[in-house]
């Protein structure tokens, strides 16, 4: 699959005082389909014209990436939004530690399934399956997700308790990687799991689960997984943050520019050394193809996107303080935190503008307005009143 660098490029660094400080990175990332711009951009020479060398290091879990970026194996990572506010924060495992989000990779693309098993208890729709969860005397059913301040429990989360299912009551949970996932379904050690593409897939094919909802279907154009390293890399070296950053944006931008592009990324990232499956397996949802297992087919309007005309990118403030609001709501968070400080400190707002004007890319407003599924608006102006706001919560305070 040939690469396409931005024309722009070569020019950008060349000067000598924004060259790249560090100019070879090390790239963690998981074996997901939405780390395909940081697979495609260190395989096909994207960092070149930037000035960079990437290499490219696969990591089992979240927790083993996010103790590779602490520990300075990893120089930046493709990761879960979540996860690194809660490093920023000292949850989830690890001490507090400055953090920055420097780009987001995708949006879209995660999946909620179940066990084919399930069916065979009625289950085969969301009405089913609150009836399952609330049957008396019944055996509680365990789903997972990929890590506890991650984005994949916040979806669940947000779903269960939007059906009236409080997660932290009513179900089980179990933190899973996500490549053993359909691994642990098939086993019974989980009844339904939450987590990104193409480990949904992989359970349908293998008649081991269904596809019950689309995280997509829950919040379309959802924040999802980012470009990360810590806040002391992204001060020691800002220029090679923003050739980090423009790398990604061309990497980005080539995988959507065609169906044949997407296909041949598909192909690429399907590889043993990336994730490690069935290309055609792979390829389907990528380019929005969807079989949930029950014989339910369509093509999605919010499929898997990785730049979408430079909207998918930017480092929104209110990507990040969504996350902070469920932090709050789901009790990691015991006080009200200063929502707007934290995600000033961890969103790289100037660095991404810097990195995306030259490229000739509109930067939008630092937040956005979407309507989720349940039709509440979430547009990033009152975090604390949003976050307090739900039916369905564990603050301590309310």
């Amino acid at each position: 699959m040939p690469a396409l660098p931005s024309p722009h490029a070569a020019h950008l660094w060349v000067a000598g005082s924004d060259a790249p400080e560090k100019p070879e990175l090390n790239l963690g990332f998981l074996p997901l389909s939405d780390a395909a711009s940081l697979i495609v951009a260190a395989t096909q020479g994207f960092g070149e014209p930037h000035g960079l060398t990437l290499n490219l290091h696969r990591q089992p879990s979240w927790s083993a990436l996010r103790d590779n970026l602490l520990n300075g194996q990893l120089d930046a990572a493709h990761c879960l939004y979540g996860l690194v506010y809660g490093v920023q924060l000292g949850l989830g495992g690890a001490a507090a530690t400055p953090m920055a989000v420097l780009m987001s990779l995708a949006q879209n693309g995660q999946s909620l399934n179940l066990a084919r098993s399930l069916t065979r208890e009625g289950v085969r729709d969301t009405a089913s399956l609150v009836e399952r969860i609330r049957q008396p005397g019944a055996r509680p059913l365990t789903l997972a997700h990929t890590f506890p301040t991650g984005t994949h429990i916040f979806w669940l989360y947000y779903w269960l308790a939007a059906q009236g299912i409080h997660p932290l009551q009513d179900v089980r949970t179990a933190l899973v990687p996500p490549p053993q996932m359909p691994e642990h379904l098939a086993a019974g050690r989980v009844d339904g799991f939450c987590v990104g593409e193409p480990w949904g897939a992989a359970a349908v094919a293998r008649g081991q689960g269904f596809t019950l909802t689309t995280t997509q279907a829950i919040w379309p154009d959802h924040p999802e997984k980012v470009l990360a390293c810590t806040g002391h890399f992204a001060e020691r070296y800002p220029n090679t943050a923003r050739a980090l950053i423009r790398t990604l944006l061309d990497a980005s931008r080539f995988i959507e520019e065609s169906r044949e592009n997407r296909l041949g990324t598909a192909q690429l990232i399907s590889g043993a050394d990336y994730v490690d499956t069935d290309p055609a397996l792979l390829a389907q949802r990528f380019l929005g193809h969807y079989e949930d297992g029950l014989d339910g087919h369509w093509e999605d309007q919010h499929p898997l996107a990785f730049h979408r005309q430079g909207t998918v990118n930017p480092p929104y403030l209110s990507d990040g303080l969504w996350f902070l609001t469920q932090f709050r709501r789901w009790g990691l968070l015991r006080e009200e935190p200063d929502y707007l400080a934290i995600a000033e400190a961890v969103q790289c707002t100037e660095l991404y503008r810097q990195a995306a004007t030259d490229l000739g890319l509109a930067v939008p407003p630092t937040r956005r307005s979407s309507i989720l599924f349940d039709g509440r608006t979430w547009d990033g102006s009152d975090p604390a009143g949003y976050a307090r706001s739900f039916a369905i919560h564990a603050l301590s305070d309310h």
